[in-house]
């Protein structure tokens, strides 16, 4: 329980969030015995690739909390290893999903080991084809005028509008998903239903733009032109970590409720077959100079543009970016 709070500080350190929003933040841990759910999540998604890929030696590090990226780096370094693939939990374009991830690499690589990385795999066909079956399967016996509504962590505007090559890409990319998921939907049931992306968890100070609009707010709005079932799939994670446990299954479904609107959460990708499949056939392609197959769309460059997903709070280090 008392590592709650720095733990959140930590996370947001730098971007001016104030105390009485972590203090708010913490109580959701707190009801859960100081525990995130994350830490059995991300063991039990290492545990399956360890199984798909029993030849690769894999270490796991976190930004923020124990067990922490430098110290593995170190055990990396003693066990001889000298290339490192890296696999982040985030599958989109934006920097705090993808250049803040590598600006910690930067800083916990102090052994200088070669660090490569898997491209952001947002249309991985893994990851896609995970995505669908959870949606198809959560649409059964749901109503045709049920609204399909995909939800991802809110961004600051200026952060969305850096992201990506060419910037722009962190919506663009969630609605390509989202898009494809629909017209998968709509082939396999003949059911064309409504959608729209929302947003959720947004942390930052209320003066600064953050992308809209927030679930609860579209919730009501849905609401109040006559919607009565919603159908909520988290297209943004990987799996039922905090922010979706709370704010999905607790705050949103509660603004559901109250509203009267029959509300259903999609699982996240999790451990589905297919997605870990496709992490696993990604880490082999960077391992054999390959790319690892797409549902739609090119894949992203690897490494990285050095130009996209600035960090808008000044340059730092960053590895596994071309110039």
């Amino acid at each position: 329980m008392d590592e709650v709070m720095p733990f959140l500080r930590r996370v947001t350190a730098g971007r001016n969030v104030p105390e009485e929003r972590l203090l708010l933040v913490a109580e959701h841990y707190f009801d859960r015995d100081g525990v995130s759910p994350i830490n059995d999540q991300n063991r039990a998604l290492l545990s399956a690739l360890r199984e798909a890929l029993p030849d690769v030696p894999i270490y796991w590090g976190n930004r923020n909390s124990a067990p922490w990226l430098t110290d593995a780096f170190t055990e990396m370094a003693a066990h001889g290893v000298t290339r490192v693939i890296a696999v982040f939990t985030s599958a989109y374009s934006s920097y705090s999903g993808c250049r803040q991830y590598r600006e910690n690499l930067a800083e916990a690589n102090t052994v200088g080991l070669t660090v490569v990385k898997i491209p952001n795999y947002y249309n991985l066909t893994g990851f896609v084809a995970g995505n669908l079956d959870h949606l198809l399967a959560s649409l059964t016996d749901v109503a045709p005028d049920a609204r399909v509504l995909f939800t991802t962590h809110s961004i600051p505007v200026a952060m969305q509008n850096g992201s990506g090559p060419g910037g722009g890409q962190y919506v663009a990319q969630h609605l390509a998903v989202a898009r494809y998921l629909m017209e998968q939907v709509a082939a396999r049931t003949g059911v064309v239903y409504g959608w729209d992306l929302v947003y959720q968890s947004r942390s930052g100070p209320p003066q600064v733009p953050w992308l809209e609009p927030d679930i609860n707010d579209h919730l009501r709005q849905l609401a109040s032109t006559g919607t009565t079932s919603v159908v909520v799939a988290p297209i943004g994670f990987i799996s039922d970590h905090m922010e979706v446990v709370q704010d999905l299954d607790t705050e949103a479904a509660g603004t559901a409720a109250e509203l009267g609107l029959a509300f259903r959460r999609v699982p996240t990708v999790g451990l589905h077959a297919d997605f870990v499949a496709g992490l696993a056939t990604s880490i082999e392609a960077v391992r054999g100079g390959t790319q690892a197959d797409v549902a739609f769309g090119e894949p992203l460059p690897t490494p990285c543009l050095a130009v996209c997903c600035p960090n808008l709070r000044g340059a730092k280090p960053a590895l596994c970016e071309q110039s």
